[in-house]
């Protein structure tokens, strides 16, 4: 184990961050990607640039009524959509913490320090019901 002052550096916590590091990464590229996609038009986008402007004014619930755009995890059935597609680095990134979450559970477990696997699965759970929008959280 790594040591750090007087603080040991436990190998889930390179996992954890090593995951966060490279997981982010690719986020952040797969954005640039999706976005010159969008913008050198190799997808049609679902809302045409045109349309946004001239409702860039609206609320959101009006701009959704008038491009026919989803809520929630609707953007899915989109993704052909050049306007779309750039969502899938986004939910990489909003996925990262609960991904490096789930690596920490098991060395927990192991090392049967109970409370903090309790706290970690907690903690994935609460991100889950939050994104998946079924109590009213997250997933707009």
């Amino acid at each position: 184990m790594a040591k750090y002052d007087s603080y040991i550096v436990r190998p889930e916590q390179i996992t954890y961050a090593n995951i966060l590091f490279y997981g982010a990464w690719l986020g952040i590229a797969l954005m640039a990607v999706t976005y010159i996609i969008y913008v050198a038009g190799i997808l049609d986008p679902h809302v045409s640039l045109e349309l946004v402007v001239n409702n860039w004014d609206k609320s959101v619930a009006e701009y959704r009524q008038i491009t026919n755009s989803p809520d929630g995890w609707g953007w899915v059935a989109l993704l052909g959509s050049g306007d779309f597609i750039n969502f899938l680095g986004i939910a990489l990134l909003a996925l990262m913490t609960i991904v490096c979450y789930l690596t920490l559970i098991p060395a927990y477990l192991k090392r049967k320090e109970t409370t903090y696997a309790v706290i970690a699965i907690l903690e994935v759970v609460v991100l889950l019901a939050a994104a998946s929008g079924l109590i009213g959280a997250g997933g707009h």
